[in-house]
């Protein structure tokens, strides 16, 4: 009797267990690998007032999960409404990570500016995209009406 009742208590756990695990939110998932969005600022905290700081607290951060540096010349990162950033001579080391900002600023190892007067992300929702000096995507991340940031991958 032990033994079935062992086998059949298994069972019962494993069925209920199932679909705990199939509803594993996707945050939970492994981190990408290779030249990913990390997360993205697209609503500026406080009031849109367009002055710099408040361009430059709308930022977007590009990571290199891989062993080698990157030469990002050539790569794109574009909304849905098709503004487009296009990185000059710029190099990400491995495992680092570089931030674009959306204001005027100098650039460094770890944040490039897009130098613009403007916001470039939909608070209500937009969708950033990596692509490639050859013109294909590297990543995508997207996002509705929220708390203003968003976790990539």
């Amino acid at each position: 009797m032990r033994i079935r009742f062992a086998a059949s208590a298994a069972v019962a756990v494993a069925a209920l267990a199932a679909p705990l695990l199939a509803a594993t939110p996707a945050a939970a998932a492994p981190h990408q690998g290779g030249l990913h969005f990390g997360w993205v600022q697209y609503d500026s905290p406080g009031r849109d007032t367009r002055s710099n700081a408040s361009l430059n607290a709308e930022r977007v951060n590009i990571h290199n999960n891989t062993r080698s540096t990157i030469q990002l010349k050539g790569y794109k990162i574009k909304d849905n409404t098709g503004y487009t950033y296009t990185f000059g001579n710029h190099k990400i080391g491995a495992g680092k990570t570089v931030q674009l900002r959306t204001g005027r600023g100098s650039n460094s190892a770890g944040y490039v500016y897009w130098n613009r007067g403007s916001y470039v992300w939909n608070n209500t929702g937009d969708k950033a995209r990596l692509l490639r000096p050859s013109g294909s995507q590297a990543d995508s991340c997207s996002w509705g009406d929220g708390r203003g940031t968003t976790y990539c991958h």
